[in-house]
């Protein structure tokens, strides 16, 4: 979506109806939010982006009353306030639509609407010919053509949205706050949601607008908030930001830095061989992935790149059958893998290491010896009876080999360290002698020496022959650990670096959905844009 400047007055600039001010929030010691500062103006529509961890939900959670803050304070119409709960913050006139619909599926379009707001008879009961006529009326208002007597949980989450919508705009919201609420969405359902969202900001509401798709940004948006790691970063006017400048801001990287930084060598190349050890063509998870081809080479590590939202981990998933796909195949050293079925996967000789190793990976209370040998106990038992020295000598193995620090293999290992965690899940999945290992985010949450560890043990594993494919949201990890960079958006692959333009620089643009022309407004915007431009190198060289 390209950035265009405007001739119609600046929105934003009138007196905030929200605000915060110098909001902290913090969770068992680890701040949330540290003294963000964020205004919300009547009649516009304000973008609140950053990458995991940025601190986005928790400062939604303080504006709607479900946090209180531990310092700082939260303002509406100029007053400062003290929401105990979200019906504190409904009650005034903030309204919330989530990605996930919070209404009431067994009841009709109408009731939702007018939930804890029915209009009553004179005998006190639910007036229910003039509630849906009120319903009616206001779905013509939003030229939403719904019935509004079905029950809600028979239709499409499209629909609910419109409902939720719907719902805010009859309580005559002075703030609506949409939480990804185009993310389950087909196009056609989020041109409705727009139009809708451009009737409330011109009837004076104020809309905060949370996304991790660009194009809505600019194509919606009058103005952005960037938070990054907890902190606010930069409030200003989208159409006076470049794509790159926004990508740059939530990750953390300055735009000229990048640029200029100078090329390095590769080291030793990986022995990368020629026919293709994985093989993944069109693959498609409805409203998540669209077409996804991805080829790796025994000996390759290839990178998957993106901002949040773009579709790496469904990506991985889906190819690991953990993620239900409606069309596409992998392969697998030229044998076709069985869809939808992890342990297809696991036979075929696909290996994944989850993003989330606490809730999808460790077992806390078992043993290091048990959480290795999770994986391949099938294979060391006969008869049903495992054969407990051939689990030992496989464990002593790979302790040995991967540098496992514990005190005895029959050590608990939620005593270890992230990084001998992280160490344990990898020594599990190399047990089942995989072809290729999907690693989503292996080094996230370890200090930096087991990082470095874990890297070295990656370019390893790649140099003795295994298929590897890297998720990293860390732009330098991807740029000197991969062989090549497949770069996604909303679902896409829309790019690929190899060894002829492979840098931090070329990364970044290409994370940006960078363009010659297609995202600057004015001539600073250019120079910075050109800047980048200039001085990438064909060489090699965050979080919300």
């Amino acid at each position: 979506m390209t950035a265009t400047t405007t001739t119609t007055p600046a929105r934003g600039t009138g007196d905030p109806v929200l605000e915060t001010v110098g909001v902290t929030k913090t969770f068992g010691g680890v701040h949330a939010l540290r003294g963000v500062d964020f205004q919300l103006a009547p009649g516009e529509i304000h973008a609140l982006v950053g990458e995991n961890g940025a601190g986005k939900s928790t400062l939604i959670k303080v504006l709607t009353g479900v946090y209180t803050p531990d310092a700082g304070e939260v303002r509406y119409a100029g007053e400062t306030r003290h929401f105990r709960g979200p019906s504190d913050a409904q009650d005034v006139g903030i309204s919330t639509i989530y990605q996930e619909v919070n209404l009431v599926p067994l009841l009709s379009v109408a009731r939702n609407i007018f939930l804890g707001r029915e209009p009553r008879n004179r005998f006190g009961l639910i007036d229910v010919r003039s509630m849906n006529q009120q319903a009616r009326e206001l779905m013509r208002e939003l030229t939403i053509d719904l019935d509004v007597t079905k029950e809600l949980g028979r239709l499409g989450l499209g629909a609910q949205q419109m409902v939720a919508l719907a719902r805010a705009m009859s309580v005559e919201s002075r703030v609506v706050i949409m939480d990804e609420p185009t993310s389950s969405l087909e196009a056609k359902e989020v041109t409705t949601l727009f139009t809708v969202a451009r009737r409330l900001r011109d009837r004076g509401v104020g809309l905060v607008f949370v996304s991790h798709r660009l194009d809505e940004l600019w194509e919606l948006c009058d103005r952005v908030t960037i938070l990054r790691d907890g902190r606010w970063v930069h409030t200003g006017s989208l159409a006076e930001m470049s794509r790159l400048e926004l990508v740059s801001s939530m990750l953390g990287r300055d735009v000229e830095e990048v640029a200029s930084e100078g090329a390095t060598e590769f080291g030793e190349s990986h022995r990368r061989g020629e026919e293709p050890a994985m093989v993944v063509s069109g693959i498609e998870v409805r409203n998540r992935l669209h077409g996804i081809d991805l080829t790796v080479r025994p000996g390759e590590v290839v990178g998957l790149a993106g901002l949040l939202g773009s579709g790496r981990s469904e990506t991985v998933k889906a190819i690991y059958g953990a993620m239900h796909t409606d069309g596409g195949e992998v392969t697998v050293s030229g044998k076709k893998v069985r869809p939808n079925s992890v342990r297809g996967a696991l036979r075929a000789g696909i290996a994944l290491l989850s993003e989330d190793r606490k809730a999808e990976g460790i077992i806390p209370d078992l043993s290091v010896r048990d959480n290795i040998a999770l994986a391949v106990l099938p294979r060391m038992s006969r008869g049903g009876v495992v054969s407990e020295s051939k689990i030992d000598a496989l464990v002593e193995t790979f302790m040995r080999r991967l540098q496992i620090k514990a005190s005895s293999p029959q050590q608990k290992v939620r005593e270890l360290s992230g990084g001998n965690q992280q160490k344990v899940l990898i020594a599990r999945w190399l047990c089942t002698e995989p072809t290729v290992f999907l690693l989503d985010e292996p080094t996230r949450g370890i200090d930096v020496g087991a990082k470095s560890e874990v890297q070295a043990l990656i370019d390893e594993l790649a140099q003795q022959g295994l298929a590897v494919v890297l998720i990293s949201s860390e732009m330098d990890e991807l740029v000197e650990g991969a062989d090549r960079i497949v770069v996604l958006h909303d679902g896409s692959a829309r790019s690929e670096l190899d060894s002829s333009n492979l840098s931090s620089s070329e990364l970044l643009r290409a994370l940006a959905g960078d363009r010659a022309g297609d995202d600057t407004t004015d001539s600073a915007t250019d120079s910075a844009t050109d800047s980048a431009t200039d001085s990438a190198t064909p060489s090699e060289g965050e979080a919300s």
